[in-house]
């Protein structure tokens, strides 16, 4: 894949894989915006990067619609998503509580599916795009106190796997990695 002069959007890249995902566009002449929830800490990794950031929570609605919007009209367009923003909490399923099952559902889950909707809206309609879902082993193997997390990334994979037989006839590639 070419990727000088592509327009990439990398989420979580404020840290982590993210932001090595995001230093390696950089570095391969593509340009970059990263998305993140800790505005602080995503500006200073973008002015490191020497890309630009775009703050903002995945797992709202009306966030990410901004997101890629603001993304797709500062850089024309859309070439490469990265759905990288993730977390998880662990604990034994006894003791894994409602609400940080709901948490990493609501970024890991919906966060993706909402970046990867509004993207593709873009991607569809240029007949060209790629994204790239960021899972995890988890995605192929449960743990022990794992519920929450592994649940995040077996779904993560479903909607890649759902998204690649869409968006193909879009010229829209759909890439699950699994680090």
């Amino acid at each position: 894949m070419q990727l000088e002069n592509q327009r990439a959007l990398v989420t979580g890249g404020s840290s982590g894989i993210g932001r090595a995902v995001a230093a390696a566009l950089v570095q391969a002449g593509c340009r970059v915006a990263i998305n993140g929830r800790d505005e602080a800490r995503l500006r200073a990794a973008a002015d490191e990067l020497g890309c630009a950031a775009i703050p903002g929570d995945v797992g709202s609605e009306a966030a990410a619609r901004r997101i890629v919007a603001t993304f797709a009209r500062d850089h024309g367009g859309i070439d490469v998503l990265v759905n990288n923003a993730g977390f998880g909490r662990f604990a034994p399923l006894v003791e894994t509580e409602l609400a940080d099952v709901e948490a990493v559902l609501r970024t890991n889950v919906v966060g993706a599916f909402l970046m990867g909707r509004e993207a593709a809206r873009h991607m569809v309609a240029a007949r060209s795009g790629t994204i790239v879902n960021v899972g995890s082993t988890a995605a192929l193997k449960g743990f022990q106190g794992g519920t929450a997390y592994a649940a995040s990334k077996f779904a993560l994979r479903g909607m890649s796997e759902c998204w690649r037989e869409e968006l193909r006839r879009s010229d829209v590639r759909v890439i699950l990695v699994n680090p």
